[in-house]
């Protein structure tokens, strides 16, 4: 069973729960209004040695950050700020002291950046391997959640940044080549944390997520939610460099913002997103009426098999 199918067969064997006021699977996170105005956020992500990353090519500084960093990234995706974070790690015996202090160490660090306080966990012994699971909080103001399902038709589809890194830098780690600045990328995602909050109070960003199965797989959330299809410019999509277009579309842990914007106001909120963290938002393409995702070359339908990839 796939990840997706997985997930569709809880959602199904969950559904006639009571819900206790949550808004449950089907978004980046779990949503909890409060009553008051504003709303809880909840996420979790599971790393697991020789799954989603190999120690002998990650420093323990660096996977303490990206276990957090996943998970904030989730935060950001939904227009809200992280509060708190619980932490569980199951170590083996040749995890020495020292390597969980620098582990420590680095989650610490992003965790002062963004003010989310460590609240608590768990640990236990593995009997191989690291895992790591961690849940982060957050908090935003009702009006400013952002969801998958909120894309209409002629909304232009903007992402918050160049993709493909990522992935290249996956390639490099398989290879061996664990040096080289991709791979530095691929081990260092950098959570859109300010730029999450701030997309949320803009009321012409309707659905938003971030890219952690790539733009082709996560795009196809956001139209499945929204009952709604997207024509993608493959000349649009801002490859980075050192990789290239397939991987771009396709790979996955870029952890770029994703979002869908009303056209009347789509180039302002452009011109304001670059003066206010002065980086660009690349327009790709629009949402459509018509079911499915269409490739164009030139404004012209591209038949493409392309898919994102799936990490469980």
């Amino acid at each position: 069973m796939t990840e997706f199918g997985f997930i569709d067969s809880i959602r199904r064997l969950f559904a006639e729960l009571p819900d206790n006021g949550f808004e449950g699977i089907g978004d980046d996170c779990a949503v909890l209004p409060l009553g008051d105005g504003t709303s809880l956020l909840f996420t979790a992500d599971l790393l697991t040695e020789g799954v989603h990353f190999l120690r002998a090519a990650t420093s323990a500084r660096e996977l303490g950050r990206k276990s957090l960093a996943v998970n904030l990234s989730d935060i950001a995706a939904m227009g809200a700020r992280p509060v708190a974070t619980l932490l569980s790690l199951a170590l083996p015996a040749d995890a020495e002291d020292a390597w969980t202090a620098e582990f420590t160490e680095g989650y610490r660090e992003l965790s002062a950046r963004y003010g989310a306080a460590l609240v608590g966990g768990d640990t236990t012994r593995s009997a191989g391997g690291i895992t790591i699971n961690v849940t982060a909080i957050g908090r935003a103001p009702d009006a400013h959640v952002k969801r998958r399902d909120a894309a209409r038709e002629g909304d232009v589809v903007f992402v918050a940044g160049e993709l493909g890194a990522s992935g290249a830098g996956l390639r490099d780690i398989l290879a061996g080549r664990y040096d080289t600045p991709l791979a530095a990328v691929h081990r260092n995602p950098e959570p859109q944390v300010g730029e999450g909050a701030w997309l949320g109070a803009r009321s012409e960003v309707h659905a938003m997520m971030d890219l952690s199965d790539g733009l082709a797989s996560d795009l196809g959330h956001i139209l499945d939610r929204s009952s709604a299809g997207a024509e993608v410019e493959l000349s649009l999509i801002p490859v980075a460099p050192g990789s290239d277009l397939r991987t771009a579309a396709c790979g996955g842990e870029d952890y770029k913002l994703l979002l869908t914007a009303d056209p009347s106001a789509a180039d302002r909120l452009a011109a304001d997103y670059l003066a206010r963290f002065g980086s660009p938002l690349y327009p790709l393409g629009r949402i459509t009426a018509r079911p499915g995702l269409v490739w164009l070359r030139d404004g012209r339908p591209e038949p493409l098999d392309w898919h994102g990839f799936e990490h469980f």
